[in-house]
C-alpha cells in the first residue's frame, strides 16, 4: 500500500510587514532613501551609543562622517535605500513603532518646497513654475527635480527641504515633475542687510553708571526663555518654522542687549532637538534669525 506523502507545514504564519515598512521598501527599490518616523512626524532619537553626541557627531551621509552607527540614528542621515538595512533586527523596533515614512529628498536628487498654509500655496501658484504637487494637512509639497541646500522660513509659510533634511512621504502626488527653477534657489540668497548691526556680546555687562538691563532679571529673561522652550515643545506641526520663529522672537527681544548666554541658547537648542531638529538645523535657524535682524 502506497504511503501518503507527508505535507510539510510551516511553524506558524510568516510575520507580516507593517504598512510603513512595506511603503519604505517599495520606495527604496525605486532609489528613494527612506527612514521611519514615530508619532508626531519625528525621527527616532539616537541610540545609547550615540546619545549625547558621544559618537562624535552625526554623519553628512549614511556611511560617512564620525558616526558609523547602523541603527536608526541621526534623523535624515539614517535614510537608506538598502533593503537589508531596512529589514535588519536593528531597525525592527523602530518599524514596530513607526507611524509614517520619511525620505531624504536630496538623496533622490529632489527638492521639496513645503508650503505650510493657503497663503503660501497661493504665492507659489503665482510665482513658480508648475510641478508635481502632493497635498499636505494644511498646504502642499511642490516637488522639483534637482537638489539644493535646505532652508527654513525662506518666506512666510515656506520651507525648502532637500540636502540634510527629510520630508514625510505623503504619496506620489499629481502633475509632471519639472526641473528646479532658479526662483526657488534664489529664495535662500540673503540680501545684504541695510541695518547697521548693533554690538552683540553674549555676556556683556551693563555699562558703568547705567541701570541694569531689565532682561537680566529672572522675572523677564528666564520667563522669556521658558516660554520659548514651551512654544517649541508644544509644536505639533511645522516644527522647522516654529523653531526659527521662536529663535527670531527671542533674538528680537534679547539679542541686542548682550543678556543672552550660552546657557540660554543651549536650552533653546535642547528643546528643538527634543522635537527632532538636528544640530545643523538649529544652527541654521539661529544664524538665519541673526541675519534677519542684522545682528
Amino acid at each position: 500500500m502506497t504511503q501518503p506523502i507527508p505535507i510539510r507545514r510551516e511553524h506558524g504564519p510568516r510575520p507580516r510587514l507593517s504598512a510603513p515598512l512595506r511603503m519604505a521598501l517599495d520606495l527604496a527599490t525605486r532609489g528613494v532613501p527612506v527612514l521611519p518616523l514615530r508619532a508626531g512626524k519625528l525621527p527616532f532619537g539616537n541610540c545609547t551609543t550615540c546619545a549625547g553626541n558621544a559618537c562624535g557627531g552625526r554623519p553628512t551621509m549614511k556611511s560617512a562622517g564620525a558616526c558609523t552607527c547602523p541603527g536608526v540614528c541621526h534623523g535624515w542621515a539614517a535614510a537608506t535605500t538598502d533593503t537589508a538595512t531596512l529589514t535588519s533586527p536593528l531597525w525592527a523596533g523602530a518599524w514596530r513603532q513607526a507611524q509614517s515614512v520619511a525620505y531624504h529628498p536630496a538623496g533622490a536628487r529632489l527638492t521639496v518646497l513645503d508650503l505650510d498654509d493657503t497663503e503660501a500655496v497661493a504665492w507659489a501658484r503665482q510665482s513658480l513654475p508648475a510641478t508635481r504637487i502632493v497635498p499636505t494637512t494644511r498646504g502642499e509639497h511642490w516637488i522639483y527635480l534637482g537638489a539644493m541646500p535646505s532652508a527654513n522660513a525662506v518666506r512666510p509659510g515656506v520651507d525648502i527641504k532637500s540636502s540634510m533634511a527629510y520630508a514625510r512621504w505623503l504619496g506620489p502626488g499629481a502633475g509632471i515633475m519639472t526641473d528646479l527653477p532658479e526662483a526657488v534657489r534664489a529664495l535662500t540668497v540673503k540680501e545684504p542687510s541695510t541695518v547697521r548691526p548693533a554690538p552683540h556680546g553674549i555676556t556683556a555687562p551693563a555699562g558703568a553708571g547705567e541701570q541694569h538691563c531689565r532682561h537680566r532679571t529672572p522675572a523677564y529673561l528666564d520667563r522669556g526663555i521658558a516660554m520659548a522652550e514651551q512654544r517649541i515643545t508644544e509644536a505639533r506641526s511645522a516644527v522647522h518654522t516654529t523653531v526659527y520663529r521662536t529663535f527670531l522672537a527671542v533674538l528680537s527681544a534679547h539679542g541686542r542687549c548682550g543678556c543672552l548666554t550660552d546657557t540660554h541658547v543651549a536650552r533653546l537648542f535642547t528643546a528643538a532637538q527634543a522635537k527632532g531638529e538636528s544640530i545643523r538645523h538649529c544652527t541654521d535657524a539661529w544664524t538665519n534669525a541673526l541675519t534677519r535682524l542684522g545682528l
